[in-house]
């Protein structure tokens, strides 16, 4: 059954964030909301979590996991950036964006793509995570909490609890967050590609 745990929006308190983090840290998947709606992460070192994912939304091994970042300085030792990429990407974070961009050795192979070496990051704009990554200190692996045949992600901590309350071991509170899914920009071509239209604004990139 999982754990249902409430915290402030903008001033999180400092002992949940850190039994969460505890929790994370001993291998388990939560559910937390977001500036674009609700996500399912691990950490890093999760032997697990990737798989408990895919089990839950369908999902193949193509599928691109994202790196959730406190900052720029966490992001670079995870991905490969040119600097037109660099910049752009910079000027639209923090946000409701998740990047495709090469990635580094440090990102392990089985959250990586398996042909392109690729991955996503996003640095969002809202506090719970950003205080979540601070006491973590490493990045979050996320992905959007969209169930299979369903076109809309879940937003409502209660109703994820009830629907998955045997997948997942924590679904975190903080009032109101985001009902869109990030947009989704390629910077692993030749030049941005926009693949999914979502709650940035694609103009920049378009």
């Amino acid at each position: 059954m999982a754990r249902y745990v409430e915290l402030h929006r903008d001033n999180p308190e400092p002992r949940v964030v850190a039994q969460v983090v505890q929790m994370l840290q001993d291998d388990a998947l939560i559910a937390y909301p977001t500036d674009s709606c609700y996500a399912l992460g691990f950490a890093l070192d999760s032997r697990t979590g990737a798989g408990r994912i895919r089990r839950i939304r369908h999902l193949d091994e193509r599928h691109h996991f994202t790196l959730v970042c406190s900052d720029f300085g966490q992001l670079g030792e995870f991905v490969k950036l040119s600097n037109p990429a660099f910049r752009s990407i910079r000027a639209a974070t923090p946000g409701a964006y998740t990047f495709i961009v090469p990635a580094t050795h440090e990102v392990p192979k089985r959250l990586a793509h398996p042909h392109k070496r690729t991955v996503g990051v996003r640095i969002p704009d809202h506090p719970l995570v950003r205080a979540l990554l601070r006491e973590l200190g490493r990045p979050l692996v996320s992905s959007t909490l969209l169930l299979p045949d369903e076109t809309e992600p879940l937003t409502d901590a209660w109703t994820i609890k009830e629907r998955l309350d045997h997948e997942v071991d924590a679904v975190l509170e903080a009032g109101e967050c985001g009902t869109e899914p990030s947009t989704v920009v390629d910077f692993s071509g030749a030049a941005p590609e926009v693949l999914r239209v979502g709650a940035g604004d694609p103009s920049p990139f378009e």
